[in-house]
């Protein structure tokens, strides 16, 4: 019995490529549908919140911020899902990543007197740290 033949690099590399294509894009996919979900979340927090009288009207009034964000959440789900650009999604990742101080110190650092409570903040960012290792996968192959 001969040993097999070695094939071209070129060739090897040709056949596994749609399999990774296939598995990038449905982490792509994934991660869309993850980022929606907490789009969804931040936007119906934040209209309880307004319907509450927690939010400032000093920027302006809360239903352009809350038309904006839904904007926002939209547009950063159908990049992810059909631009599928490993930049755009290690953005997101980076701008996604900025809340966590917030939500940390939200969480461990206040009391209660904030009007919001700790356990508000902790699930906020038990769902951002899912949203960042979503977008890792995507954006780095992890």
């Amino acid at each position: 019995m001969s040993p097999p033949v070695p094939r071209a690099p070129h060739v090897r590399e040709t056949e596994e490529r749609p399999v990774r294509d296939a598995t990038r894009a449905r982490r792509f996919r994934q991660a869309a549908f993850v980022y929606l979900h907490v789009a969804l979340l931040y936007e119906y927090a934040a209209y309880a919140m307004w319907q509450a009288g927690m939010l400032p009207e000093r920027f302006g009034h809360p239903a352009i911020w809350l038309g904006a964000g839904a904007v926002v959440g939209c547009a950063v789900f159908a990049g992810l899902y059909w631009w599928q650009n490993v930049w755009f999604a290690r953005v997101i990742w980076l701008v996604h990543g900025l809340r966590l101080p917030t939500l940390i110190s939200g969480a461990f650092l206040r009391g209660t007197e904030g009007g919001i409570a700790p356990s508000f903040y902790l699930v906020a960012l038990v769902i951002v740290v899912i949203n960042l290792w979503m977008l890792a996968r995507a954006a780095w192959e992890i």
